[in-house]
């Protein structure tokens, strides 16, 4: 479960919420990346899955008295199958246990942020009842925000993101009548905007939370591991391959300029990194630990 102390970044306090863990294959994760490569780099069980995990964000708004969640993992409807296939345990419900332990109902969170709608982001919106026959809202609450060209595309993906966008994740949200659909770059306050990407899949957003000294960026499946900065290691499920590489170009440029700090939802073992250049102009992940956060 999650332990970690929340941070404090201008009037936001910010809580990493444990969704779980999942073992997702590495071949995919690292798309062209010989395994020679990548097996060096992350380790990986007897079926060439590699640990992942989904570490949502709490965001609690001093000014506004908002509080905001950063997608919600991959939620419990799928049956044991499904649950060995991803390394999930059959029956747990991580999310809920964790946003207990931040002492935080659900129906207390007033805006559900997506940074996009794949399964392992936005599963934890619904679950079954206890028929297993109807499908309900774990956020009564909540505003469900998603990027305007993202909520189009994941209504009509093409053949490779179909897999990837679960009609029980997402009709409930547009049925919600809760749906607020966004422009990019949006700003939801003083402190508090997103940057969009399209490379993985479109209008992915990456919040962003700042104060006059330091910024934070949620890295969603910008960076799914700290081991995926290098700008040639590209998943292979990303969409646009090609420009997600301009786009990690173009931002590790900038976070290496500005000094930004990355909270990562899918690594298992860091939850922030910094990026760093070296002599030859190649980029890398440098975990953070708690201690060595400047605010």
């Amino acid at each position: 479960m999650n332990s970690f102390t929340p941070f404090q970044i201008g009037p936001f306090t910010c809580t990493p919420i444990d969704a779980g863990d999942i073992w997702l294959d590495g071949g995919a994760m690292f798309g062209v990346v010989p395994y020679t490569l990548w097996s060096k780099a992350i380790e990986h069980d007897e079926r060439l899955r590699i640990p992942m995990t989904m570490r949502c964000l709490l965001i609690e708004s001093s000014h506004t008295g908002h509080r905001y969640l950063i997608d919600n993992g991959i939620g419990t409807k799928y049956d044991a199958k499904k649950c060995d296939i991803y390394g999930i345990p059959y029956g747990a419900d991580p999310l809920m246990e964790s946003l207990t332990q931040a002492g935080v109902d659900p129906s207390e969170i007033t805006h559900m942020v997506f940074s996009h709608l794949h399964f392992d982001h936005c599963g934890g919106t619904t679950a079954w009842d206890s028929a297993g026959t109807k499908l309900e809202h774990r956020f009564p609450n909540a505003q469900f925000v998603v990027n305007e060209r993202h909520w189009a595309e994941a209504n009509s993906p093409n053949a490779r993101e179909t897999a990837s966008f679960l009609r029980d994740n997402i009709a409930p949200i547009g049925e919600s009548g809760r749906l607020v659909t966004v422009q990019d770059n949006y700003e939801f306050e003083p402190g508090f905007d997103v940057l969009n990407i399209d490379g993985h899949t479109i209008g992915q957003q990456l919040p962003r939370l700042s104060d006059d000294s330091h910024t934070v960026i949620y890295a969603a499946d910008l960076f799914p591991t700290v081991h995926h900065v290098p700008v040639p290691w590209v998943m292979g499920y990303d969409m646009r391959p090609t420009v997600t590489l301009t786009e990690k170009a173009q931002l590790c440029a900038t976070s290496v300029q500005q000094e930004w700090i990355w909270f990562m939802e899918h690594d298992a073992h860091h939850v922030f990194m910094t990026i760093q250049q070296d002599d030859r102009g190649r980029y890398k992940g440098v975990p953070l630990g708690a201690s060595e956060l400047p605010f």
